[in-house]
Parts: C-alpha cells; structure tokens; sequence
C-alpha cells in the first residue's frame, strides 16, 4: 500500500469533481507534516488500509455482479508507464469492433491523451483522471461504467495508471488483471513485483520487435513470472507490429464466449 500517493488516507478516496459523460476526475490532497510516526500511528494506519481495501473489495462485489448480469467481459490491463498498453487496445479495438460493442475506462493522473487516442477508433473511452492517487478504485469504475453506458454482451477494457505497485491490490470487479511488460524493462520484473505478477491471470510481453536491440531473457522473465504465479498465462506479441498478435485476439474471444 502507498503512503506517498495518499492512496491510504480515506479522505482522498472516491471525490470526483466531474462526471459529464466524457471525464471523471478524481481529486486528491495529501497534506501532512514530517514529524516521526509513533507505534500508534503505524497501527491506525495500518487500520485506515485495512478498512479502505474492505470498502473497495465491497464496490467490486457490486461491479463483478453487475458485469455478471449484463455479460459484460471486463478486463484490467496493468503496467509500468509506456510499456504499451494504449496501443495494445487501440489495435485490438481495430481487429475486434465489428464482432462485438467495446468500451474502454482510462486511468492517468492527468491528460486525456490515451482516451482521445482511443475515441479515434470510433469506440467509447471515458478518462478517469485520479490526481496523485496512483490507482483506480472499484467505486470510480462503477460511477465511470454507468456514466459511459458499457452495453451488454461487450468488453469492457480497464487501462489502470501505469503502476506496477498499487494497482495489485484494488480489486475493480474485473474477470481478469492482465499484466503488460514491456522488452525495454527489465526481465526481472517479476520478482522485483511480486505482487503484481501474482494477482495478474496473464503477462503480456509486448515489443517482441524490439529483442534483437534490447537486454531482455524472455526464458528468464516467464521462469521469474512462474516461480511467482505458476499459473500465469503468458502472451508474447508486438502491438506496433502486430507480430503474434493473433495470440492475444484468440484468447479475448475465446474467454468471452
């Protein structure tokens, strides 16, 4: 749990200043003095996240009942900063529009450059912007998914805020975290965030173009990724390129049927 981004602290939880049909923000403040915390502050802290991440696994309850329902697939991509996951969607979304209706949730914390980028292809995306929080929240994604009117039968894309740390532990309601790794970072991710890899059902490794100028044991990475989460499921592609990226297709389809 994050104490910088003030992710822990109640107060900075579930304001939004905007929901209008085309951006939600989310606003926080995180002030506090630097005086040295005392053995009870630790343990009210440790209160304080434990009490927020029972009111988030509550509103994600509702949302995985609701997406039940409305047989909405709803996935939660996850990653550093830049390892592709916009441009993963919006080539997806190219290959996949005419099958089925798709919509897509954008987490920053600020801009709305990855919506718009994702408005382009013609399908609705709906910005969360989250301030200094570093992760979205299930109460966020349920205001956000009846504001943006997510159809039934559809897939529902969630972009999370490039975060490899706090996202691991907000349950949104998602059938799926799909972890995106990058050839450009480090293969060891996996053991340097456990966490993530081991909440995450899939690791794509994306930019596979780019191994012949890059560092980067894809052997060792996915025996990193199993020794952490020996169930993974692990896709390598290239988004850009669209080498392999049939892979990912197949599986989108095959899962929402």
């Amino acid at each position: 749990m994050c104490g910088i981004c003030g992710c822990s602290n109640p107060s900075n939880t579930g304001k939004f200043s905007a929901i209008d049909g085309a951006k939600v923000s989310l606003l926080t403040t995180h002030n506090h003095g630097h005086e040295q915390h005392s053995h009870a502050d630790n343990q009210r802290l440790i209160q304080v996240e434990q009490d927020l991440l029972s009111k988030n696994d509550a509103y994600a309850a509702e949302n995985r009942a609701y997406f039940k329902a409305n047989k909405i697939f709803a996935l939660n991509l996850v990653s550093s900063p830049g390892a592709g996951k916009t441009t993963l969607l919006v080539e997806t979304i190219k290959v996949l529009k005419d099958q089925f209706p798709i919509a897509v949730i954008e987490g920053d914390q600020q801009t709305e450059h990855d919506a718009d980028r994702i408005r382009a292809t013609g399908v609705p995306a709906l910005q969360i912007n989250t301030g200094r929080a570093c992760h979205l929240d299930a109460h966020g994604i349920g205001h956000a998914m009846q504001t943006l009117g997510v159809k039934a039968n559809s897939f529902l894309a969630i972009e999370n805020v490039g975060n490899l740390v706090c996202p691991s532990s907000f349950d949104l309601g998602e059938a799926h975290k799909v972890v995106v790794l990058s050839v450009t970072e480090g293969d060891d991710k996996p053991l340097k965030y456990p966490d993530m890899f081991y909440a995450a059902d899939v690791m794509i490794i994306n930019k596979i173009d780019l191994l012949p100028y890059v560092d980067f044991d894809v052997e060792r990475c996915i025996a990193f990724a199993r020794r952490v989460n020996p169930t993974i499921q692990i896709l390598q592609l290239s988004a850009t390129k669209g080498d392999n990226f049939s892979a990912w297709t197949d599986w989108l389809i095959e899962n929402m049927s």
